[in-house]
């Protein structure tokens, strides 16, 4: 065509349609209902897995406390009497405090005997052995003259408590 020709077809076009315009999704529909199902399995495996009974956490704690506290008694390094009583009693509070979430590590001796629900959770034997024991090495650590008993004797009793308290803890 050109310029001097006329045109006389003024007949209208359609437009192409929006949607030629758009390029095609790489996503199909079958990767989206793949995707979903994974993220469901994931989220299913994660809750069985973590759902651990509380009795079971509870048993793995107190299993990681003995241990550790059995290494700390076996390890004092202290000669003194009053050194020794002093690093025993700190691990068997360490136990109480991890195995049965007892408070005893930040109280005295007189806080932890006077509270009434301290070592409830405890058999008979296990809170005379603590009442016992605690006192017997309050005494050695507290004492104006400090008692002629050898390190390994009270290595040895704490050693002792320490097994009737686990053994004596009944939750």
């Amino acid at each position: 065509m050109t310029m001097n020709e006329s045109v006389d077809n003024f007949e209208l076009l359609e437009p192409p349609s929006p949607e030629a315009l758009v390029p095609d999704s790489p996503v199909e529909p079958w990767m989206i209902i793949l995707a979903v199902v994974l993220v469901a399995g994931l989220i299913v495996l994660l809750i069985f897995r973590k759902k651990k009974t509380p009795a079971g956490l509870q048993v793995e704690a107190r299993q990681v406390a003995y241990a550790e506290a059995v290494a700390g008694l076996e390890n004092i390094t202290a000669t003194g009497t009053r050194d020794v009583a002093v690093q025993c009693s700190l691990i068997v509070r360490k136990y109480l405090s991890a195995a049965a979430g007892d408070p005893a590590l930040f109280e005295t001796h007189e806080e932890t005997i006077s509270r009434h629900e301290a070592f409830k959770n405890f058999s008979a034997e296990a809170r005379a052995a603590a009442a016992t024991g605690f006192s017997r090495l309050a005494a050695l650590k507290y004492a104006a003259d400090v008692p002629d008993v050898p390190a390994g004797e009270v290595i040895g009793e704490s050693r002792a408590l320490l097994e009737t308290l686990h053994h004596g803890l009944m939750a």
